[in-house]
């Protein structure tokens, strides 16, 4: 079965030690009353002999905030919570706080500082970890707090407060940022170090040191001067109240920096849109000036972010669980992608035989219990899913009396919850401004956990109910229940004064968190990604079905971004992520420190491989973007589970079938008589899902439309083009590649569409890089599929110095766990087209390097002579033809090994670019 991301195990496999924090004030539980929402209702108080959120050891907790921040709706389920939520008695600061690049703890004497740059593979290889490691801490002088506790938040950054009486501190923290600001009073400004430092430069109120190999630079107000004495570091503030640090990603870059000090972070928000098939989305910081008039800032991008931004960044970067981060000098960027569609349900298909699936349909519908027991928030979510994934398919199939049972099924039960009084309920919490159901489960009341895990499938129910009946949908009827569902897991409002901002989801992350404490040493976690989807895919089908284009659009915006991250940060799918001693290509969870091969429960492989493709809905079609990941990931299964999948064949195959659908099909076939069904599925879903996608294809993500409910598949060249209009008019769906396609009024339409483009032959995904040819893809990696879509990557300037042989500021291109035999009598070739425009005295020049057994050093750099390009706009051709300029090293063969690609400009003062994605941007390696 499925557990929570946060459910405490008797038995776990993971490496983690808990980490303390502390106790706040129990509230005693008012009289109870109930709460009407259109014809639901919900009560303002607990039922009797029920819990709300707790201690580790049962004592009822309050969020732990300071008097200007109480009965502001606190965001649980963050990156940062165990600043507010004291989970453990003995320690009233915090757990440690993954803000990345930087980490973070509290303490009584301030706010360690840490900057982890080298992983560690811990619990049996099952584990990697960038563990907080304090460098240093930032407080005052006699700071001896004995407590901290959370003063302020915005979307991504949090303000902890520490006072004892005579010296007060607050610090802003953030995702994304190197800085840490800081003020105070009572006492001078007072760093200390883990060792003793090693000062690069000192400017008076500019403190450059060196803490275990990581550079940090420290601002004092202008007129103070910092003072080394041993592992002690102070400045008096001169009548001031601020000052701050930053990590730098070199010591050169002290001077960037400085430039940035004193224009301290204030807040941060996202704006979005979903429009046309694209989702965008903003991500900026608001600053105020403590010195001079500088407003701007600088700030770290995830992979997930700078994959999709074309906003202009800076050569510096910084290491981090997620890979790479990239450094962005201004206050705001964005990022564009296409939208991910969703359907209510697989279209029809010729290859479906209905008999066989009305026969697999009505063993659910005239199941004895259909809800099988259920009677917490989780597991009778998971049976209304199970149910709403047949709804549609009934109906495709011309059975509307099986339909209109499951659907009176689904509506009597999400009525009971939807109602105060009863066996089920929900229930509100005036102090942790939550809604939590009981029967609880998982820690859904004690701890806060799952959240949108339990809800997202009542929202998806209900979304389906909504298709078929409006009038249930409305707000004067269930309607309202569902919206405060929503308010609760997913609230788009910074506003409302009853529940937080999108509690669960992180925006800068990219991804939900699922423990309502982050009470881990670890940091937060997220194991299933996709019942996290599954809500942003609710979502987008409520508001479709109920014409609420805010909340259609916020399910866009989520899961659009949320789909980016599992691709990286689950499934490595660019192999850019993990860490090359992890020796996995998936992970079953998340953790702010790093990622586990593991899931809350057990270490069957079956399950921590499918625990993030579960529930297989219309909203799941986004995983099928990254087609070689998904046979890495069932092949690593098959070898961990000694075999094909068994427990939860059903799952696997659905999965599989995203980027194989004929190999999904053979397994099917080869083995569907004698299973049992994962809980959350059925026979009839899953013989629909795998026929139908063997019939049209797999999913074709090069392809969106405009409108978030439709869909592209792709089989022999020919593209099969869906759409679902929820609407009461006709309408004309457009695809991005120019087809269109007319979708009658409250209805699934399929076809070839008109005016389309031509896909490529082969639309798939080759499987794992097993040849020795590779295409430049943007974004960084080095691929041998040949489908990608043709682009350009922009090569930096050279600032008018000679850079022959020596990169500077590089775009890398790699791939990672390559194997490969030497091949005698042969070298490395490359074909790149360059292009430098209309400016003179460009040279784009070449380094290929080779680490052989990915270790992580490069035993092998052959750097070729540079390419002049003529002043002439149109691609120019530069191969190995060109001669090597520098050869280090010596070649072997190639054992998990990783190649890389660095192209810059040798000379010039301008930007050049270089293609990538086509048969004129490859590298050759010298293997077979």
């Amino acid at each position: 079965m499925q557990a929570s991301l946060s459910r405490p195990a008797a038995a776990t496999i993971l490496a983690i030690a808990l980490a303390a924090v502390g106790l706040g004030p129990a509230a005693s539980p008012a009289a109870a009353a109930t709460v009407p929402a259109g014809s639901g209702s919900y009560t303002d108080s607990r039922p009797a002999g029920t819990s709300g959120p707790t201690t580790n050891t049962g004592a009822p907790v309050t969020p732990k905030v300071t008097a200007s921040a109480k009965g502001k709706p606190v965001p649980t389920n963050d990156w940062w919570s165990s600043l507010a939520y004291q989970r453990y008695g003995d320690n009233p600061y915090s757990t440690p706080m993954y803000g990345h690049p930087l980490t973070y703890q509290a303490t009584s004497g301030g706010l360690e500082v840490g900057y982890p740059t080298t992983p560690a593979v811990v619990g049996e290889g099952r584990q990697y970890e960038y563990a907080h490691k304090a460098d240093l801490t930032v407080g005052l002088s006699g700071l001896n707090s004995p407590d901290t506790k959370a003063d302020d938040w915005s979307d991504w950054t949090v303000t902890p407060y520490w006072s004892d009486g005579t010296r007060t501190l607050r610090t802003t923290i953030g995702h994304g940022m190197p800085f840490v600001y800081a003020k105070g009073s009572g006492g001078d400004a007072r760093i200390t170090t883990a060792g003793t430092p090693t000062v690069f430069a000192d400017n008076g109120n500019v403190l450059g040191v060196t803490v275990a190999g990581h550079h940090y630079a420290l601002f004092a107000p202008t007129g103070s001067d910092w003072a080394v004495s041993g592992s002690t570091i102070t400045a008096g503030l001169g009548g001031k109240d601020y000052f701050s640090l930053a990590v730098l990603p070199s010591t050169d870059a002290l001077a960037t920096y400085r430039k940035y000090a004193f224009s301290f972070v204030t807040g941060s928000k996202v704006a979005w849109e979903s429009t046309g098939g694209t989702v965008k989305a903003t991500y900026s910081l608001t600053t105020e000036a403590k010195e001079g008039t500088e407003r701007g800032t600088l700030q770290a991008l995830y992979r997930h972010q700078w994959l999709h931004t074309s906003d202009a960044l800076t050569p510096y970067t910084y290491v981090s669980p997620r890979g790479t981060m990239k450094v962005r000098e201004s206050a705001s960027f964005t990022t564009s992608q296409k939208n991910q569609g969703v359907l209510p349900a697989l279209p029809a298909a010729g290859g479906v035989d209905k008999a066989r699936l009305t026969g697999y349909l009505n063993e659910v519908a005239n199941a004895s219990d259909p809800f099988s027991g259920a009677t917490d928030t989780y597991w009778t979510g998971k049976a209304l899913g199970r149910l709403a994934q047949l709804v549609p398919v009934a109906d495709q199939i011309g059975q509307p009396g099986i339909r209109d049972k499951l659907l009176g099924l689904m509506k009597g039960r999400l009525q009971e919850w939807f109602t105060a009084g009863g066996a089920a309920e929900f229930s509100y919490d005036k102090d942790w401004k939550t809604l939590t159901g009981y029967p609880a489960s998982y820690g859904s009341d004690t701890e806060l956990n799952d959240h949108h895990f339990h809800y997202s499938y009542y929202v998806y129910a209900a979304a389906i109910v909504a298709q078929y009946d409006q009038a249930w949908a409305a707000d004067s009827a269930w309607g309202a229940m569902v919206k405060t569902l929503v308010r609760d897991a997913a609230n788009p409002s910074r506003t409302d004064t009853a529940y937080p901002f999108l509690r669960g989801f992180d925006v800068y992350a990219g991804h939900s968190w699922a423990s309502g404490h982050q009470g881990f040493a670890a940091g937060n976690n997220q194991e299933s990604s996709s019942e996290s989807i599954n809500l942003s895919a609710g979502l987008v089908l409520w508001g479709a079905a109920t014409g609420d284009t805010g909340l259609r659009d916020l399910g866009s915006y989520l899961l659009t971004t949320e789909s980016e991250a599992i691709t990286q940060y689950w499934f490595d799918a660019d192999q850019q992520v993990f860490p090359g001693s992890f020796g996995h290509d998936t992970v079953g969870m998340v953790w702010g420190s790093g990622g586990a091969y593991s899931t809350w429960w057990t270490a069957n492989p079956e399950e921590i491989h499918g625990i993030n493709v579960l529930p297989v809905t219309g909203g799941s079609l986004h995983l099928a973007r990254e087609k070689a990941a998904v046979k890495r990931n069932i092949a690593e299964m098959e070898r961990e589970n000694g075999g094909p999948a068994v427990e939860w064949r059903d799952l696997l195959w659905q999965f599989e079938s995203l980027a194989d659908p004929a190999a999904a099909k053979a397994k099917w076939d080869a083995g569907n008589a004698g299973y049992t069904p994962e809980q959350g599925e059925s026979k009839a879903h899953t013989y629909h899902w795998i026929t139908t996608l063997d019939s049209l294809g797999a999913p074709d993500m090069t392809v969106s439309g405009n409108i978030p409910t439709s869909a592209v598949f792709t089989k022999n060249g020919v593209r099969m083009y869906s759409a679902h209009n929820h609407g009461s008019t006709a309408r004309t769906v457009t695809f991005s590649d120019g087809a269109t396609l007319s979708v009658p009024a409250r209805s699934t339409a399929t076809g070839t569409g008109t005016g389309g483009g031509d896909p490529d032959p082969d639309p798939e995904e080759p499987g794992p890089s097993t040849g020795n040819t590779f295409r430049l893809k943007s974004g960084g990696t080095l691929t041998t599929a040949t489908d990608g879509a043709a682009g350009a990557d922009t090569l930096a300037s050279a600032d008018g110095v000679n850079r022959d042989g020596t990169p500077y500021r590089p775009t890398v291109y790699e791939i990672k766990k390559v194997d490969g035999t030497l091949a005698a009598g042969t070298s490395t070739a490359f074909r790149l087209r360059v292009d430098a425009g209309t400016k003179v005295g460009l040279a784009p020049q070449v380094r290929v390097s080779y680490d052989l057994t990915g270790d992580g050093t490069f035993d092998r750099t052959e750097t070729f002579r540079y390419f002049a390009t003529d002043p002439v706009t149109g691609w120019e051709e530069y191969t190995q033809a060109a001669g090597t300029a520098a050869v280090t090293g010596s070649l072997g063969d190639l054992k998990g090994g990783t190649v890389r690609l660095e192209i810059w400009n040798a000379l010039g003062n301008g930007t050049s670019q270089v293609q990538t994605g086509t048969d004129a941007a490859v590298v050759k390696i010298p293997y077979v």
